[in-house]
């Protein structure tokens, strides 16, 4: 980060952010890769971050702050909040006389467009109280300066312990910054960081801080190219990932969480699946594909009894409330979901899960696939074909619905999921009224669609469930209700491919 007197400057700051526990901060600072970390002085730094009172600069993306540091403030404008690992940021520092934000300075800067059609002055909002340990490292080619953070965020709804590890980029290749945290992360259990700071500070005025949270609209530009569209695709799929993650280790929501970070593993896979033709000059991308299948498979054990538990033994204890079965069958699912929630612990603590994840992200941002000539392309030419292609799969796998056995409607199933996170992958893309009214008649259409194949999809895991389990019998597919849902998803199927595509 640089810091100027005067005029705010318009520098970019590059840096990997990792989060630990506080222990693992006295670890690493007597690693041999950081010699400079036991000579470096501890410093007493406080930022106090400000908004207006309706949140302008939150929902411009915009953060400004005020650091108190050895006797200097540094008034500070950032650009983005939503990065996951790798924050690239456009950022306008500032030294000021005092305390408070100071209008002057953040002239010329992202910020005074939105101040100045806001309502009402900034105020503060939260600040961050951290001791603070920096020191520059060489790693390859590249100078990285590191910093150690240890402290907390405090906002009038409560305090959040803070425990940092960023890596900013001052000089060379940002694939060091990847190949440092790598290192590091063999000693201590580093995890990317998917909050800034300031993300942090809002989310405890909110009261978000522990709930599970759903996919976020991908914002695109028009004539964003394939490689942009793939990336900015990837780090929100791992942001979604890492969010559910941290809530479901600190046992907040632990079902929903569970089930948002199947969701956002199902997108990434298809992402990797759908780009496929951009990337099949890189053959990493397979190998990501298969590992994160691979370690990632027994999730799907563990969400099935969620649903087993929390809707399929319900409905069926109310269709057969003297089957004296169910309650031994309720007991022998609850003793087999603690098991399969020990195996997703286990996978999510393990090192080999975290350097996955790290590795996963250091390829999204620094990958041999980005220099391929198909990374340049126009991304809407990627989409017509990546889209055209998805809803041909599904239109010749869904022919003859109400007669395929459960494993090909299976096969549907999973081609109209693929094209549901392609149409919302690629949405961005298209901003015109036309295109967006194509849009939402599409993804109610293939929501439809989804929601009957998926029903149908809970009947057959119920039944197999109940199977292993020794249950009593379940219902198959000739049951009625069965065979109504088999015929919506077929109506379904054809109203979908009725709908103009949003993409021609």
């Amino acid at each position: 980060m640089s810091e100027s007197r005067g005029k705010a400057e318009e520098p970019r700051e590059v840096e990997l952010k990792l989060v630990c526990a506080g222990p693992d901060l006295t670890v690493l600072a007597a690693h041999p890769l950081l010699p400079g970390a036991a000579e470096a002085e501890r410093a007493h730094v406080v930022s106090t971050y400000y908004d207006t009172p309706t949140r302008d600069l939150q929902a411009a993306g915009l953060t400004l702050r005020v650091r108190a540091k050895g006797g200097r403030y540094i008034q500070t404008v950032k650009a983005g909040t939503g990065d996951v690992g790798l924050f690239d940021r456009a950022e306008w520092e500032t030294e000021i006389s005092g305390e408070t934000p100071d209008p002057a300075a953040w002239a010329g800067t992202a910020a005074e467009a939105v101040l100045r059609e806001a309502d009402a002055p900034v105020q503060r909002l939260f600040s961050t109280v951290v001791m603070r340990r920096e020191f520059p490292v060489v790693q390859g080619e590249s100078r990285i300066l590191v910093t150690l953070d240890e402290g907390r965020v405090e906002s009038p709804a409560g305090d959040a312990p803070l425990c940092e590890v960023e890596l900013e980029l001052q000089q060379g290749n940002p694939a060091d910054l990847f190949q440092l945290a790598q290192a590091l992360a063999e000693t201590v259990p580093l995890r990317l960081s998917a909050l800034s700071k300031s993300a942090i500070g809002y989310a405890l005025i909110d009261g978000s801080g522990r709930s599970a949270v759903k996919a976020e609209a991908i914002d695109l530009p028009d004539d964003a190219s394939a490689g942009t569209v793939f990336r900015q695709v990837a780090r929100a799929c791992l942001r979604h990932l890492r969010l559910n993650e941290t809530v479901f280790l600190e046992g907040g929501q632990p079902v929903e969480a569970l089930h948002q970070i199947r969701v956002s593993l199902r997108r990434l896979r298809s992402a990797l699946s759908l780009f496929a033709p951009m990337l099949e000059g890189d053959p990493r991308a397979v190998g990501f594909a298969d590992e994160i299948k691979r370690v990632t498979e027994p999730f799907g054990h563990a969400r099935n009894l969620d649903v087993f538990l929390g809707h399929t033994l319900p409905d069926l204890a109310k269709e057969r409330p003297d089957d004296a079965g169910l309650d031994g069958l309720r007991e022998r699912a609850e003793a087999e979901r603690e098991r399969a929630y020990d195996v997703v612990l286990a996978t999510l603590q393990s090192p080999q899960w975290r350097s996955l994840i790290i590795d996963f992200a250091g390829w999204v941002e620094t990958g041999a696939w980005a220099a391929q000539p198909a990374a340049a392309e126009p991304g809407r030419d990627l989409a017509a074909r990546v889209l055209d292609a998805a809803r041909g799969r599904l239109k010749k796998r869904g022919r003859g619905l109400k007669h395929l056995d459960p494993h090909t409607r299976h096969r549907a199933r999973i081609a109209a999921k693929k094209l549901r996170y392609g149409a919302e992958f690629f949405s961005g893309l298209y901003h015109k009224k036309k295109a967006r009214r194509r849009q939402e008649k599409f993804g109610d259409a293939l929501s439809d669609l989804q929601d009957h194949l998926g029903a149908l999809n809970d009947l057959e895991t119920a039944r197999s469930m109940t199977e292993s389990l020794a249950g009593p019998p379940m219902p198959g597919s000739d049951d009625p209700g069965a065979r109504d849902l088999l015929k919506a998803a077929a109506d379904a199927r054809s109203d979908l491919l009725d709908v103009k595509p949003f993409w021609r």
